[in-house]
């Protein structure tokens, strides 16, 4: 009973902003400027695609998964930042930790096969325009939303169930800014040969496999966009396939980075900015690609705030 009441710890130290103490509240504001843009602009997305009858095809409707993806990674990991900073306490339950790391695992996941639909959808509708009405029917989208929701929540499921074995040994400090499994395996105390084994296999099936199916789909896009004739169709086409095309690269490129980095080399800054960049910057940016590239959402943004300043003269 005492060997296993020293193996257990109640609670985790998050490590990634020791190196700043005096500064905690001043990076309160930054951090709660970006998750409000965060909440904001995919709220926004969100109910344009609700209200406006000219975004109800496919790709929209992926898209507001995507939304609500964004907003459940920010929410999962920032606001416990902002409360931490608020405090000055740079701490996290163990029960906690394993429910953040479990619902991250869930979400991150998840975007990642969802990705990976939306370039399947944005292959059919270019390369198989005639069959896109019947491949990419209303029930064939909720049942391949559905299916990337499951994949990221057994996902989870599996990594969490084997995270919930380790033991710690009394060592409660995480060199990260929120609970993840390389940082926890990195202090455990016990084997970690089969939690590293699932995770690189994981991974393959989870990161890996989407991204090269996305890539593979816009291999053959690119080259039926080079059959095309005309300058005005290459143009029209590519334009359909560059928010997501750069969403992808946005995405894909930050979760290559802060899970593949070296385990020795990096200072704890580096790792704190790049884990940062990964939990916050893609969520951000997204809604802001999309309606900034995107000239129907542009449209139904502007027919909203019309009528909204109509109302007001009245």
């Amino acid at each position: 009973m005492g060997v296993r009441n020293q193996t257990q710890v109640v609670e985790f130290v998050f490590l990634g902003f020791s190196g700043i103490p005096k500064s905690h509240l001043y990076l309160f504001l930054p951090f709660l400027a970006v998750y409000s843009v965060t909440l904001l602009g995919n709220l926004m997305i969100f109910t344009l695609i609700q209200l406006d009858s000219s975004l109800q095809s496919p790709m929209y409707y992926f898209l507001s998964h995507l939304s609500c993806l964004d907003i459940c990674i920010s929410s999962v990991t920032v606001p416990k930042i902002l409360v931490n900073f608020l405090y000055q306490r740079q701490t996290i339950t163990y029960n906690q930790c394993m429910a953040q790391m479990f619902f991250l695992m869930t979400f991150t996941g998840t975007e990642c096969a969802l990705l990976a639909v939306m370039a399947y959808d944005r292959y059919v509708a270019i390369c198989k325009p005639l069959y896109y009405s019947r491949l990419m029917n209303p029930k064939v989208c909720a049942v391949l939303a559905f299916a990337t929701w499951v994949w990221g929540l057994l996902n989870a499921a599996l990594h969490t169930a084997l995270s919930s074995r380790l033991r710690f040994c009394g060592i409660n400090q995480i060199h990260h800014i929120f609970c993840d499994i390389p940082p926890l395996m990195k202090i455990s105390c016990n084997d970690v040969h089969i939690n590293q084994l699932v995770t690189h296999i994981a991974s393959l099936f989870v990161g890996v496999a989407p991204f090269l199916f996305t890539i593979l789909s816009y291999v053959f896009i690119l080259c039926s966009i080079l059959k095309i004739h005309s300058t005005t169709g290459k143009q029209k086409a590519f334009s359909t396939c560059a928010s997501h095309l750069t969403v992808v690269i946005v995405y894909f490129g930050n979760a290559l980075i802060n899970y593949n980095r070296p385990s020795a080399g990096y200072s704890l800054e580096i790792d704190t900015l790049v884990s940062t960049m990964f939990c916050i910057v893609p969520p951000m940016l997204n809604p802001l690609i999309y309606s900034l590239r995107n000239k129907e959402v542009k449209g139904a943004l502007k027919k909203v705030l019309e009528t909204l300043h109509r109302s007001q003269k009245q």
